[in-house]
């Protein structure tokens, strides 16, 4: 063998966590709570628990006639702070770098808050507004359990 696989597992593990990261991160993007949720059930503890309760309540909110667009500075401002968040557990947690984690983590929120809104726009004119919704909570928790579990 020409390469030694020992000598390159460091860099392996940091792409990898890394990459849950940015994808944790676009979670965030779709849903503030989600990814929050997701990290800390795996790791256990309360706090998993009421994160989770706090995700279906936003699940809930987001329906709502009145809820401010997830693009202005509110609501973008949550789902960049849940990336960094997210991305710094779960690269630490995959004994990568936080800090980078977390960078990855914002870059996936903002991508994921533009895509997401794109994407939920383009399906409530086509199959209506409630069930638009519904597909965008049911991807955001499927994506999300996909990633804490790997």
């Amino acid at each position: 063998m020409l390469v030694d696989p020992a000598v390159h597992t460091g860099r392996t593990i940091g792409v990898t966590a890394l990459l849950l990261a940015l994808g944790l991160g676009f979670v965030s993007g779709l849903r503030t709570f989600t990814p929050v949720a997701a990290v800390l059930l795996v790791r256990g503890g309360i706090w998993g628990i009421v994160l989770a309760v706090a995700a279906v309540g936003e699940y809930v909110w987001d329906v709502l006639p009145n809820t401010p667009s997830r693009t202005q500075a509110m609501g973008l401002s949550a789902r960049v702070i849940s990336g960094a968040f997210v991305g710094w557990m779960i690269a630490t947690m995959h004994d990568g770098s936080g800090m980078f984690g977390a960078i990855a983590g914002i870059a996936g929120a903002v991508i994921g808050t533009y895509a997401g809104h794109a994407a939920r726009l383009a399906a409530a004119a086509r199959i209506g507004g409630y069930p638009a919704a519904i597909v965008e909570d049911l991807f955001a928790i499927g994506l999300a359990a996909f990633i804490v579990t790997r």
